[in-house]
């Protein structure tokens, strides 16, 4: 697929001198399969983008002042994120606006609230308050992690709150989202997992498989069964290969199955990665790349409260967590005798941002082109939000709104745009100068 190029109006003048913004730089739109431009424009006014494409396409009518940048990207897309600034995504309405705010002002336009195991009273208040934010676009969506999944592979999630398979309850907090609620992380071996897969699928929610103990046999099982049962639509994996079993040559677990799903139909299953340099080694980044390319891959942050703030001590969900030279690890409950006294606690969540994964991929050899369709294009596909309208996200094309970053060639940012208003004081010592 390629960029539309065209104007977002029949006529060019609302692209004119009314106010409008111009960028000129080497141009990623955020579509797979499109090249780099090595000399782009983009033109935004009104909330929109009014126009991309090569500057020697540039319409004469378009005559606002355009600065220079190395570079421009779309603004990113994350769907699965915790909080930031010492804010968690909870009940807390302003520590979420400000958490949505701060990753905003990173690069990430786009993020959906995810939300961890927890009583279904909590989880009723939290749906609550954080639909009024995506109702009013302080939040792209909501994302349920749990409390279907594996007490085994609980993670930094609260075991107690992990329950089975809730039919009546899921649709109880699906009605209290009032169609907020966009993706559940739940686990194959759940009780009632087609039953919650079905109505996943009549409330628009895609369902996530994570933080599960499911062979590989059981993982092909449940995929099949759903495609075969009048339950069609995507799927994903959450933050493939953390807390599920390793993928072995003799026990290949979940991971073998969700590569080849990822592989055999782009993008109907979706492969989150954590590429922080903690949860995944990058050869491991690289091989999934090289599998199923960036159509199947949405890079996450899974940030908590710690992104943007010093180390030291922090909550998610019900649990304590240390966070040390920024890897956040589960603290032992008060009275807990570890095992081995050695040992960390269980990683819990990510300090990275988005923009910082995407130039870790670069570094690690991902073309910046499918790193960048990966942190865009493919997460806001997977969960709708590039459906032409007001809130059209995901690429940087005619009509999207104007959501587009400006960064230097090491991909440090210089500017974040959301629907065309800085969301930052500009960077001027990674800018060029206007042209």
């Amino acid at each position: 697929m390629q960029a539309d190029f065209s104007s977002a109006t029949s006529s060019g003048g609302s692209g004119g001198s009314g106010g409008g913004v111009g960028l000129r730089g080497r141009l990623v739109t955020g579509l797979p399969g499109d090249s780099v431009i090595d000399d782009g424009t983009v033109m935004m006014a009104g909330g929109t983008i009014q126009w991309c494409g090569p500057t020697s396409d540039l319409p004469e009518t378009f005559d606002a002042d355009i600065r220079q940048v190395p570079l421009i990207l779309p603004g990113l897309v994350d769907v699965h994120c915790h909080g930031a600034v010492g804010h968690t995504f909870s009940a807390d309405v302003e520590g979420a606006r400000m958490a949505a705010a701060h990753h905003a002002a990173e690069g990430s336009t786009s993020v959906l609230a995810s939300l961890v195991s927890a009583p279904s009273n909590v989880l009723l208040e939290q749906i609550g308050v954080l639909r009024d934010l995506v109702q009013d676009g302080t939040l792209a969506g909501l994302h349920l992690e749990g409390p279907f999944i594996t007490k085994s592979m609980c993670g930094a999630q609260d075991p107690a709150a992990i329950i089975d398979g809730d039919p009546a309850l899921l649709k109880q907090w699906l009605e209290a989202g009032r169609g907020t609620v966009r993706s559940l992380t739940l686990a194959p071996e759940t009780p009632h997992f087609d039953e919650l897969v079905r109505l996943c699928r009549d409330y628009g929610v895609v369902p996530s498989l994570g933080h599960t103990a499911a062979t590989a046999a059981q993982t092909r099982g449940v995929l099949g069964a759903g495609a075969g049962a009048g339950q069609a639509g995507p799927w994903s994996a959450t933050h493939l290969f953390n807390r599920m079993p390793p993928l072995g040559h003799r026990a290949a677990g979940p991971v073998a199955v969700m590569l080849q799903a990822a592989e055999q139909s782009p993008g109907q299953m979706v492969l989150e990665l954590i590429a922080d340099g903690v949860h995944l080694d990058p050869e491991i980044v690289r091989m999934v790349f090289g599998l199923v390319g960036p159509r199947s891959i949405a890079l996450i942050t899974d940030a908590m409260a710690a992104a943007g703030m010093s180390d030291g001590h922090y909550t998610l969900g019900s649990l304590d967590v240390l966070v040390q030279d920024r890897v956040a690890r589960l603290l032992p409950a008060p009275g807990a005798v570890a095992a081995d006294e050695e040992e960390p606690g269980a990683i819990a969540g990510a300090t990275s941002f988005l923009l910082e994964n995407v130039r870790r991929c670069v570094e690690w050899g991902i073309p910046l082109a499918d790193a960048v369709a990966a942190a865009t294009s493919t997460p806001a596909r997977l969960m709708g939000l590039d459906s032409p309208g007001a809130r059209q996200v995901g690429a940087i094309a005619a009509g999207y709104r104007a959501d587009v970053l400006a960064v230097n060639e090491e991909l440090e940012l210089v500017q974040a745009y959301r629907a065309g208003t800085p969301q930052t004081q500009e960077r001027n010592d990674r800018a060029d100068s206007s042209v």
